[in-house]
């Protein structure tokens, strides 16, 4: 895997992005304090990151859809 290549659009949120550092680090946190299992952290920062993914991406392409480029609203079909 290489980390220096860049990364894709939306649900993956920039590596340096300061919400997604925040997410990693308390369920780094939660995992160290016996607040949650590696499993439970892994989970949290999972679902928060692909959402923090997602936000990120509608603020560098308004009305672009992550499936497929339509712009929003429009039907598939």
């Amino acid at each position: 895997m290489r980390f220096d290549s860049p990364m894709p659009s939306p649900p993956f949120p920039s590596p340096d992005n300061a919400v997604l550092r925040l997410i990693v680090g308390n369920a780094i946190e939660s995992v160290r304090s016996g607040g949650a299992s590696v499993e439970e952290a892994i989970l949290h920062a999972a679902v928060h990151g692909w959402y923090e993914g997602h936000i990120q991406g509608e603020d560098e392409c308004p009305g672009c859809d992550f499936r497929g480029g339509l712009p929003k609203n429009t039907r598939r079909g």
